[in-house]
């Protein structure tokens, strides 16, 4: 079972990586590790420590549900819903937007 854990946590690391685009070194080099455990965290064989993930949260923007469960959770998923709305309803939902914001501060 935690092979089945690390080699999803490896292809989704890889995953968000190219879609960076980023090299696994240049991933490395952000987290702080070699390329040779960066290449073997990928391929499901080494494990991210807490500090890392939180590194690949900071620094390359992919989400810790995401890495560790599948789980698309991320601020760019409702971001990306809001630009498939129809203009009207888009302006609709940025105004609401604006009056929240307002009312919290």
């Amino acid at each position: 079972m935690e092979n089945a854990l690390l080699t999803g946590i490896g292809k989704r690391l890889r995953k968000g990586r190219r879609e960076k685009g980023l090299t696994q070194k240049e991933a490395a080099e952000i987290l702080e590790i070699s390329a040779n455990f960066y290449g073997e965290v990928e391929r499901g064989n080494r494990r991210l420590s807490l500090e890392k993930i939180k590194l690949a949260d900071e620094k390359m923007r992919l989400n810790p549900n995401y890495l560790l469960l599948g789980k698309d959770e991320c601020l760019e998923c409702p971001l990306s819903r809001l630009n498939r709305l129809p203009e009207q309803k888009r302006k609709y939902f940025v105004r609401m937007m604006d009056i929240l914001l307002d009312l919290l501060e």
